[in-house]
């Protein structure tokens, strides 16, 4: 059972504003998310759960965790177009999916169970607000292959840095590098590795 009562109590009766919408679905949803209508809410829930519940068990997660995750969303996306500047500028579904990603991505980096290329955004420069969840599929899926092209130990040492966050020095004693120095040397060159392979396989995509 999922438990879409608990979010209307994160909805507060609103004056709806002229905005950009993609659709008069949309529109009516929006209308509806801002009256705390659970009609428009389990609408959005059957357009928008079947592509959350497979991107999180595809990515070490359960039904179980799928629903979490989702029934969260859906209190940050009533809170989001609550907000009297709230501009919806792609569909509700798709930003609903991309709320679910970011958070379940989160809940893994925090785990240490995964590495997603938004682990490397400062050296991967992407787009910030993409909502275009096949586009950051593909990109997930081309840093999954980046990492398993990058191998040994570069792919320990990145994930020590980013996933354990262990300092320089730390990594330096733990794969034999003389100093912290060398070692960021090392990252700095694991990284310039990734970025071509990450960059060649969506080339090749």
């Amino acid at each position: 059972m999922h438990r879409f009562g608990k979010i209307e109590s994160h909805v507060s009766p609103t004056q709806t504003s002229t905005m950009p919408i993609q659709s008069s679905t949309d529109e009516q949803l929006l209308e509806g998310i801002r009256r705390g209508d659970t009609a428009a809410i389990l609408q959005l829930y059957k357009m928008s759960y079947h592509s959350v519940e497979h991107f999180i068990v595809q990515n070490s997660g359960s039904e179980a965790d799928a629903q979490d995750i989702f029934q969260e969303a859906l209190i940050v996306l009533c809170e989001k177009v609550s907000q009297p500047h709230f501009m919806l500028t792609s569909s509700l579904s798709t930003l609903l999916y991309s709320i679910c990603r970011r958070m379940w991505l989160k809940r893994l980096r925090d785990a240490k169970r995964h590495l997603d290329v938004d682990d490397f955004q400062e050296f991967i420069p992407l787009e910030e607000e993409n909502e275009d969840w096949e586009a950051m599929e593909q990109q997930r899926r081309a840093m999954h292959r980046a990492m398993e092209e990058l191998g040994s130990p570069c792919k320990e040492l990145l994930k020590a840095y980013y996933f354990e966050h262990r300092s320089m020095q730390e990594i330096a004693d733990l794969f034999g590098y003389t100093n912290a120095k060398n070692a960021k040397n090392q990252k700095y060159k694991c990284l310039q590795r990734l970025k071509r392979y990450f960059f060649k396989i969506l080339d090749v995509k």
